[in-house]
Order: structure tokens, then sequence, then C-alpha cells
């Protein structure tokens, strides 16, 4: 920031840095300016033209506050700061007529508009417009486009605003929209009439300012004013994106995002915004016991009766699946050690050091990646294990970092320099000068798909040496949103998860769904979906889903965050600590505390990091030694995309966005 320069908006003197334009100087005075086209996070356009505001000492005509910046004032005649007026006729009369010409061909559906409620267009029509039009002709129409299963059109709606168009090519990186025509025959429309295929898609519908791009799963479901809103945070990847659950009732009717300027910006995920209806299907709301080689319903009584008969003599292991909180990870841990068994999280093989929090959580943050000149990704594909994050990697390619790759090649909406696929690539880079990157910073992202082979120790040793010396910083991009809370706590097993389960006579799966338990052990299974895991079961303990019980999830970048109940669970399942508990008074282990407060005070007195929520701790801890990198490619941490839970499983939508992009792969292979 530069020489900060004094302005007048509105009769009040403030200083601002003379970059800023007038919509965001005005902002910083109190004073709000009607926009359509105009976004923080997007490029200016400048032609809605709702924004005009009055230049003292200007052009006789008013001025695009968003395309004027506070540099390009001229001061008064006598050296006096520049002046701005918002409230003049000029700008009132301004903004009437701009309205009058937005109205001229707009529908009027707003009984029938899924937008009505939470529309700007209606907003700023009560606040800047009037209360007729002079227009007689009859209204433009335009056809609707198919943009696929996520994002419905009403292209009459449509003010030519380009927010879409500008989102779906700068942020999202996949320019499938744009304008075409002139004057009223001008249009937004997808290149050849195809469908749009960004992971970031749903974006455009909180970006459009009216009704022209609406939720197509959501749509003629629910009113704004029907919804409880509840503060929450994502699962379907270990980014913890900050969302709001809308829900009527029981239901959860729609995912949105929240601004987190540190996490996830204001944008979502298609997987976390549409997985909704996942939640619907294939539940858990009963207990079940297998009974002559079936699965039928039981008592909550009969089921812990079960597993208490099943317990002695038997060497117990408890697995933490991907979507876990930390508080059900605590309590099942006391109970797993109380039982003389033992726990275990990285169920994908992750060579993940105990109690090394710089090497399993990595010592960067995810808002690091803006500044970074030089982002190195190691094994990972981030467009499809995280694809905000893939977006803040490509803002920062943006701006002029070089984005470099030791994997397998993939698309990543930005160019990025391939340095080979396997661990010889990544022994070469490791074993060259980066001390000229010292000048610049950088950061070094490895996934999981990097960490899971058998050398995966020394993979994470040798990402640690290329930070360190190209003076970058780390960041282990983990794809299970529970993982990291679990390491935390040290719920972990030496030698991963192939030990933990030598031997084992009564596996109690806390959600693990994504790996298949050998035949042999009694299972118990905690979860709340009809999946892989419950089909292996001897006992099922139906649980809650995310959205139906408040739970600490630790993010990639290790930020604590607490994700709120919205709803709350079917039939007779239970919240998932609070079976734990009800459990451990039957097997005779009763655990000490009665409520989630009480949990939470024994866990946060033993991980007291976890209770700063939203702080990302300073990371310690050893560098690994290096050596004993292995040969061969990296492995792909995530097969589909869609389909990587057993909420996104059960979900229509996501079965269907998994085909279109099983097609996509096929005709590419094709071609």
């Amino acid at each position: 920031m530069g020489e900060l320069r004094r302005i007048i908006i509105d009769d009040r003197e403030i200083e601002v840095d003379p970059a800023l334009t007038l919509i965001q100087a005005c902002e910083m005075a109190g004073v709000e300016i009607p926009r359509f086209c105009y976004h923080e996070r997007l490029s200016i356009a400048g032609n809605c033209r709702m924004c005009l505001v009055e230049v003292v000492g200007g052009p006789p005509k008013p001025a695009a506050s968003c395309a004027m910046q506070v540099r390009d004032l001229r001061p008064g005649p006598n050296g006096e700061p520049p002046v701005v007026r918002t409230n003049t006729p000029m700008v009132k009369k301004a903004r009437e007529g701009v309205m009058e010409f937005l109205l001229i061909n707009h529908p009027l559906d707003c009984p029938i508009c899924d937008q009505g409620g939470e529309c700007d267009l209606q907003d700023q029509a009560m606040a800047y417009g009037v209360d007729f039009s002079r227009y007689r002709e009859p209204k433009r129409a335009a056809i609707d486009l198919d943009l696929g299963p996520l994002v419905e059109t009403h292209m009459t709606r449509c003010i030519s605003c380009t927010r879409c168009v500008r989102f779906i090519t700068e942020v999202a990186g996949m320019p499938e929209l744009g304008q075409t025509g002139r004057g009223e025959d001008a249009e937004i429309t997808s290149y050849l009439g195809r469908s749009l295929e960004s992971e970031l898609q749903g974006n455009i519908i909180d970006l459009c300012p009216v009704g022209a791009l609406v939720s197509k799963p959501y749509a003629f479901t629910a009113r704004p004013w029907e919804l409880t809103k509840t503060e929450s945070i994502d699962v379907m990847d270990a980014l913890g994106s900050n969302i709001r659950v809308d829900t009527r009732g029981r239901e959860v009717m729609r995912i949105l995002p929240r601004n987190h300027d540190g996490v996830n910006e204001e944008w979502l995920s298609d997987k976390a915004r549409f997985v909704w209806d996942g939640l619907r299907r294939q539940r858990l709301d009963r207990p079940y016991l297998r009974r002559d080689g079936r699965l039928r319903p039981a008592g909550w009584a009969e089921a812990f009766a079960a597993i208490r008969d099943a317990l002695p003599g038997r060497r117990l292991v408890a697995l933490a699946g991907d979507l876990a909180p930390v508080e059900a990870v605590w309590a099942l841990g006391r109970l797993t050690a109380a039982l003389g068994g033992t726990g275990e999280c990285r169920l994908d093989g992750a060579k993940l050091p105990e109690g090394n929090r710089a090497a399993y959580v990595g010592t960067a943050r995810i808002e690091d990646i803006d500044a970074a000149r030089w982002v190195l990704l190691i094994g990972t594909n981030p467009r499809a294990e995280a694809p905000v994050l893939n977006a803040r990697i490509r803002k920062a390619w943006l701006a002029g970092a070089d984005v470099q790759r030791v994997g397998r090649p993939a698309d990543l909406t930005y160019p990025v320099e391939d340095l080979g696929a396997d661990r010889a690539a990544l022994a070469r880079l490791g074993a060259s000068d980066l001390s000229a990157r010292r000048a610049a910073p950088g950061i070094v992202i490895v996934g999981m798909g990097a960490l899971t082979g058998p050398d995966g120790l020394a993979v994470l040793a040798e990402a640690q040496a290329i930070a360190a010396a190209a003076g970058a910083g780390l960041l282990v991009l983990h794809t299970a949103a529970g993982r990291v809370g679990a390491m935390d706590i040290g719920f972990v097993t030496e030698g991963g998860l192939a030990a933990a389960l030598d031997g084992a006579g009564v596996v109690w799966s806390l959600g693990a769904d994504e790996i298949d338990i050998p035949a042999g052990p009694f299972v118990i299974y905690q979860g709340s979906h009809g999946d892989r895991g419950a089909h292996r079961a001897d006992v099922i303990l139906p649980g809650a889903a995310w959205t139906e019980e408040s739970g600490i999830f630790v993010n990639t970048e290790g930020r604590p965050q607490m994700a709120l109940r919205a709803g709350f669970p079917p039939g007779d399942a239970r919240e998932n600590w609070a079976i734990i508990r009800a459990a451990s008074e039957a097997l005779g282990h009763r655990l000490p505390f009665d409520s989630l407060a009480e949990l939470r005070a024994e866990l946060f007195a033993a991980h007291p990091h976890l209770a700063r929520l939203d702080e990302v701790p300073v990371n310690e801890g050893p560098a690994l030694p290096r050596g004993g990198l292995g040969q061969g490619e990296f492995a792909e941490a995530i097969a589909d995309h869609y389909l990587t839970n057993p909420i996104a499983r059960a979900s229509e939508v996501m079965a269907e966005l998994s085909r279109r992009a099983h097609a996509r792969r096929m005709a590419m292979a094709a071609e």
C-alpha cells in the first residue's frame, strides 16, 4: 500500500489507498453503493451503470464508481481533497434511469422465481427505482440454456452483468460461457451449446444478481424465509470450507458458502454445494444385528449386549472414518484404550508421522498461496482433491506464480511445468540447487497420492527438504475432513492400518467406508449410511451425519473449526459421541462425561489448540530423515471426485455428475 490520499465522500473526509476504486472508498466511508456487475473478486466490467456517483469538479455527468480509482480524481482549485457525492439529484435521477432500463425486458415473474426474497434486482428496484415505466413495447424473450444438472437457466431475466462469464473464465479457469450479439440481441450463452464441466460452476448461482441462474436441484422447493440457517463446515474434502446449511424441519434444503478469506474466500465446490440430497437416502435409522447371515432390526440394548458378548478374549481395533468429528474420535479412543485396544485413522495407508504436526500438516497456511511466486505440487491433483484450493492456486498463477508438478499429468485449468511423474523426478529436484527460489515466497503442496506408498515417509521427508532449501512453506493436502483432528489426538497405531488389523478380533468402525475389512473379525459399524461398512457389519449402530451433530473438524492446514448442528438424525439414530458414551456404560467402562460440554472440556485440557477455533497454530516438529525413496509413479489419491464418501454415494446428483465425468473421460480417450 502506497501513500494514503484524502477524499471527501458525502461530507465525510477519509484517507484511503489511491489504488482503491470509488465504490471501495465509499464502502470504507460507510456509504452503500448499489451495483449489479461489480464484484470484488472478479475483474471490473463497468457495464450495469448502477453504481453511478457525482464527482464534484469533474465532467457534468455521473461517473461509474466501480471503474474509477481514487488516484484519478482531481483536487479542488486550492488543493482541497476531491469530493464525491452519492445522494444528489443527479445521482438519484441516474439510478432511476438505469433501473428503468434494466426492467424494460425483465419479466414480471417474481412470484414463481427462485431468487425471490434474496434478489438484488428486487432489493435495488425498491430502494432506488420508481413505481412506473414509460416502456410500452413488447418485452424481449430469450431461449433458456441447458447447462447441465446443476444450474437452471431463465435467460429472459438476464441483465447481462457478465458475472457468470467472468467467474467461469477467471476463477474456475474454464471459459465455457460468453456473450454474443449486440444491443437487444446480446445474450449470455455457452460455447457450442454444451453443458458446464467445471467443479465450481454452482458459484455462478450465488453470483447472479437476478433469477437467470438458479439451482436446479433446489428449484421450486422452498423460500428463503421458510428456512433455518445454520453456520457449519464442509466435510466433502479437507479444505474446511465455511458453509451455511439451510433446513426446513429435519430436512436439509440447500448448502451455501460463507465468506472466509483464509480458507475458501466465498467459493464452494459443486460436491459440497449439491451433496445434500445424499443426506436423505440410504440412511441408517435403527440398530441392526446379523442373525443367520442377515442383518435384522434390533434395539439399542440388544446391540450393546451383542458387542459385550463379542469382546471377551478378542483384540479390539477402532477405525476412524473420513467424516468423523474430533469429539467422536476422542470418545472412541478413550473407550478403546479402556478395553485394551488400539485405534487408527490413516485408512488410505498414508505414512503420516504421529506427533509431528510440521510433517503431517505442514508449516504453511492456505492463504500463503496468494502471495506465492512458486508453487510445487507433489503427487496431488488439487482440482480433484480440493477444487476451491485449486482455484486459489490459479489465482496465484494469474498473479505471476510459477507452478511445477511432480506427479501424473492432469488439466488443472492453468499451465503447469511437469517435472516428471515418478519418484526419480522428485529425487532430481531434491538434489538440484533451489537457492534461487528463496528470493520470493513459495509453497510446496504434497498430496496423499505421494504418501500412500511404502516409501511415504521418505517422500514426505524429501518434500520437507525441498521446501527448506527453497525457503518455502509446506502444505500437506489431505483428502479426509476428519484425518488431521484424529492425528492431533493421537488416534494412530504404530505400523499403520495393516498393523492395526493384524490379529484383530473385533473392529469398531466409526464410518470407515473406504476400506474392505478382511473376513474374520467381529465388525461393529457406527455410521449414518448403509454403505460398504454397513454391509460388512455384524452390529450396526446408527449415527448422525455431520449436519446432525455439533463437531470440530481440523482442516488440512491445521485450523480447528466448529460445524454446528443444523437438524436431527432420523429415527433411532443418535449423535456419535453419545452412542459411544452409552456403549461404554453397557460394556462396564463408563466414560467420565455425560454431555458434549464435559467431553470437550476433557478434550481441550489434553489438546488446548483444539479450543482455539479458527486459529492456525504454528506447527512444530523435527525434519524427517531423508532417504529410502522407492521407484515408480505416484498414485492418484481420488479415483472419482464425486463419489468419495457415503453421503456423496447416496446422492443422485453426485451419481449424475460422476456419470458425465466418466463419459467425458471415455470420449477424450477415444479421441
